[in-house]
């Protein structure tokens, strides 16, 4: 039987039942106080029938309010005895707030997804708004722009002025070009407008590309170097082995075949300048040959075997090999200044000290009667990177020649051969770093090693 009509009956029988003792008592002397309390019982019926019959209505504001506040745990049961409609409409509510509830968990899930790979990407993501209220800056970004944490873009101002006026200035879809200050990144940055719920959100997308570039010009210097060595090398060699040949010839079958007290003095003079000239060919062909062959490192250098180690071995190790090879006038002073506890990197030792010892003869090299020259070593962490650095209070490093110094052949020393700050810098890029010069003429250089 269904409840809901059974309590229906029952109470509307209660309400004409009250209502006629109600009247009965008040008509019969002598009990109106009776006739009093069957009509607060019939104000009862009345009450509570309207608010069983309502029940649905509050039902059905109870599940709006709950979908107006998000609050999916609600759940209807508490009348599912009243019958099979009751029943239904409590199963209708509660399947709809169970889609409500898996939709925000999606929601939640792709959230955090989405979040997570903003997190982690390599490229560098910011936004912010038409006030410059930061609203999202991942990890890379702050680590490219070389601070811990970035609220406003005002607080950029100190730092890259140039950059905050940029992206205060520049309309969506344009591009730019960053260089930052100390010369640690070349960031490519991009940005785009979105309106969210009618506000306008600037996103801004930044790439370190000196790596990338680095790279590609690398292996452009790779490939003529490669050109060069081979088109040198099918040219001399035949040069060589044809003056050795005619070296034979005159040894062999001309001299012995001219009497030396008949022989015309012009002759003689003619023999001797042939003798000379094929040795000098001879010579310079194979200097020219071993020069280039030098250049087979630049293009073969194999891949470095990375393992976790401690920075200050390495260093020590680098010292103790350049203080053994020091003039015994004038030598500079090297100092390796206190290091960080634990301080390790993941690199080929070797290779390292390869490095090291390049720039450390470089430094050494400079000081020709130099006043008081020295060397200082130094290692720690920069932005969360090891870095290393070579510091000199040498001549320093002329600016029209600075940016070139790491292009392969070009030296600045007599007997360079301008090849090792290009296979240093060919050696960072392998472990995924970079080599940076700073330089004052008169004041001296540094060379830093950044990792990672």
């Amino acid at each position: 039987m269904n409840r809901f009509l059974l309590g229906i009956g029952w109470r509307m029988g209660g309400l004409v039942g009250s209502t006629w003792l109600a009247v009965w008592l008040y008509m019969v002397p002598g009990w109106p106080l009776a006739a009093g309390l069957a009509g607060l019982v019939q104000v009862w019926i009345v009450v509570n029938l309207y608010r069983y019959v309502t029940g649905l209505n509050r039902k059905f504001g109870r599940f709006l309010e709950a979908v107006r506040y998000a609050d999916f745990t609600t759940t209807f049961r508490a009348d599912q005895g009243l019958g099979p409609g009751f029943r239904t409409v409590n199963e209708q509510f509660n399947a709809v707030l169970d889609a409500f509830r898996q939709a925000r968990a999606e929601t939640e899930t792709n959230l955090h997804y989405l979040n997570t790979i903003v997190q982690h990407v390599t490229v560098g993501l910011l936004s912010f708004d038409a006030q410059g209220r930061v609203e999202l800056v991942n990890p890379t970004t702050l680590r490219l722009l070389g601070t811990y944490r970035l609220r406003q873009l005002s607080d950029l101002e100190a730092d890259h002025p140039k950059l905050v006026q940029w992206l205060q200035s520049v309309s969506a879809g344009s591009t730019f070009v960053y260089q930052t200050d100390d010369d640690a990144a070349e960031l490519s940055m991009r940005r785009t407008s979105v309106r969210l719920r009618g506000r306008l959100v600037t996103l801004v997308s930044l790439q370190n590309i000196r790596p990338e570039l680095a790279r590609k010009e690398l292996e452009a210097w790779q490939n003529l170097t490669r050109v060069l060595r081979h088109e040198i090398m099918n040219s001399i060699t035949p040069i060589v082995s044809l003056t050795g040949t005619m070296e034979q010839i005159i040894e062999t079958d001309l001299a012995p075949g001219l009497p030396p007290d008949t022989t015309p003095a012009p002759v003689t003079d003619a023999l001797a300048d042939l003798r000379l000239a094929l040795t000098t060919i001879s010579r310079r062909g194979q200097g020219v040959m071993k020069f280039v062959d030098a250049y087979r490192h630049f293009t073969t250098l194999p891949p470095p075997r990375l393992t976790d180690v401690a920075v200050e071995p390495i260093l020590n190790r680098v010292l103790q090999l350049v203080r053994a090879n020091l003039p015994a006038k004038d030598a500079p002073r090297i100092t390796l200044r206190p290091l960080p506890a634990n301080l390790r990197i993941q690199a080929d030792a070797d290779q390292i000290e390869m490095v090291l010892l390049n720039l450390l003869r470089n430094a050494v090299e400079s000081f020709s009667h130099w006043p008081d020259p020295a060397i200082w070593l130094d290692a720690d962490t920069r932005s969360g990177y090891p870095v290393i650095r070579i510091t000199d209070n040498g001549p320093g490093i002329d600016p029209a020649a600075i940016d070139k110094i790491f292009i392969p052949f070009f030296t600045t020393k007599s007997t360079g051969s301008g090849i090792g700050l290009s296979l240093s810098r060919q050696i960072m890029q392998q472990h995924g770093g970079q080599i940076v010069v700073e330089s004052v003429v008169g004041q001296g250089s540094t060379f830093t090693l950044r990792f990672g």
